[in-house]
Parts: C-alpha cells; sequence; structure tokens
C-alpha cells in the first residue's frame, strides 16, 4: 500500500490473454497484475512457458488472445540469459552497456556524453566502471551478466525483467548476482521480475512467486506458494519444504536433511 492507503501504480496489466507463438498457444486465460515495488520471481518445469510470459510482458510476443498492457511512462530494462550474446564480437564492455540505450537513441546517431555518463553510472551499480574497456569475452561469466545488467540499468528503468540471470553461474557467483539484485531493487526503487529454474535461489530473494505450470499460472506471496502441495502438484513430484538457518529449501522428498537439489 501507499501512503495514503493506496495501491502502488500499475505497470504491467495482462487480462484474459492467451500467449504463445504462431497463433498456438503456451500459456491461456492469463490475469495478472505488475505493480510498482514488486519482486517477483517466475518458476516452473522446463518448457512450461516461463519465457514466454516474460517475452509477452516484454512486448516481444503479440498475445494470440486478451490484451497485454504496458502502461504509459513504463521503462523497461530487460537482462537476457547470458548466452544471447555472442562473446567473439570485438565489443568493449562500454560497448555492449551504450547497446541498452540504442532504443531510445537511435542504433545510428551519435552517443553524446550524457549516453557515455548514464553508461559508467550503470557500470559503477555493478561495480565494474574499472573494467569497462576490457573486451567483453575476457569476462568471466559473473562478469559478462553483470555487464548485462549494467545494459539493462543504463536507461533507467522502472521495470527490471531478466531471464535466467544467474544461469551458468557457480554458486559465489549466483549468490552474488542475487545480492546485487537485492541491493538495487532497495536503492533504486526498480520493480523486477526475474525468471529462474533455480528455486531455492528465487524463493530467498523475492517478495512473490508466480508459477508457471499445465498452461496456466498460478501468483501469491512467498509464503503462500512455497508449499510442499503447491510445489507438489507444480513438478509432479513429492517434494519438503524446510528451513536450514534462515533459508528456505526445497528438496525432492526423503532426501537427507541439509541436502538437497533445485527443482528444475
Amino acid at each position: 500500500m501507499g501512503s495514503n492507503g493506496e495501491r502502488p501504480a500499475l505497470l504491467v496489466q495482462v487480462r484474459s490473454a492467451s500467449l504463445g507463438y504462431a497463433g498456438r498457444p503456451v500459456l491461456t486465460d492469463i490475469n495478472l497484475d505488475i505493480r510498482q515495488g514488486d519482486y517477483v520471481g517466475i518458476v516452473g518445469p522446463n518448457g512450461s512457458g516461463k519465457t514466454t510470459l516474460l517475452r509477452s510482458v516484454l512486448g516481444l510476443l503479440r498475445p494470440v488472445s486478451g490484451v497485454v498492457t504496458r502502461f504509459a511512462g513504463v521503462s523497461v530494462g530487460y537482462v537476457p540469459q547470458r548466452d544471447t550474446v555472442d562473446p567473439t564480437y570485438p565489443l568493449t564492455v562500454l560497448d555492449i552497456v551504450l547497446m541498452g540505450l540504442y532504443c531510445r537513441v537511435g542504433a545510428l546517431r551519435r552517443i553524446s556524453r550524457a549516453d557515455h555518463d548514464a553508461s559508467m553510472e550503470a557500470l559503477g551499480h555493478v561495480g565494474l566502471a574499472d573494467q569497462s574497456d576490457r573486451p567483453f569475452r575476457a569476462l568471466s561469466g559473473g562478469q559478462r551478466q553483470r555487464v548485462l545488467l549494467a545494459r539493462a540499468l543504463a536507461g533507467r528503468p522502472s521495470l527490471l525483467l531478466m531471464d535466467e540471470p544467474t544461469n551458468g553461474m557457480d554458486l559465489p557467483a549466483e549468490h552474488s548476482m542475487m545480492l546485487l539484485v537485492d541491493h538495487l531493487r532497495r536503492e533504486h526503487g526498480l520493480t523486477v521480475v526475474m525468471v529462474s529454474h533455480l528455486l531455492n535461489t528465487v524463493v530467498n530473494h523475492v517478495d512473490s512467486v508466480l508459477m508457471v505450470g499445465e498452461g496456466r499460472i498460478r501468483f501469491g506471496a512467498v509464503s503462500e506458494m512455497v508449499s510442499e502441495p503447491v510445489l507438489a502438484a507444480l513438478y509432479a513430484m513429492d517434494v519438503q519444504v524446510a528451513q536450514v538457518g534462515s533459508r528456505t529449501v526445497v528438496m525432492p522428498a526423503g532426501r537427507a536433511e541439509g541436502k538437497s537439489d533445485d527443482a528444475d
């Protein structure tokens, strides 16, 4: 609720939508509100439609039916999976970040000092300002993903959409990335929607979980959604939800306590 008891502003609204490709729905009867300040994790089995939903919110996919509305004034930053960027191109870190401004300034327009400063500021937010002249291909996997996050931040978005932001990272890099997203959300008031197959990672950071399965979605607070009956139905297997210190851990039922695999 806002300071006057009002609900936060709507950024994206999906109503009675079927979402998919070439006229064939992957998801049907989708209704969803994304509001200012939301921190949402989209989870579900592989191939269930998580990225389809994200691409529809982004505007890259037109709904098969129904309506997906992004309200006026909502600026969007998008962080794709790392392997969608070819690291063999001879581009510097700064070149990659500047790409985040092309949709606003035009790919053929000369980059201004303000554009350069905005890109360097974004690199500063992710701790890579001192790497701006390095070849993108020379970075580690975790550093590359931070550069893609900086590219999304360069346009000063109000809504940040992330597709598997920790894909392929080792545990320290994954932990560092998630803490960085938490920090940026708090410090800059970002609304964050994140697709991830790493259930144990997501549920310990986001406020709300959007579960995708069998062509439908279910959306609610972490406390509501991360329960054994709900997750067992989503993944079609028996699961156990436990607390290990301050962390919530989801594991296949019957595993030894304290050991877990991420549910995919």
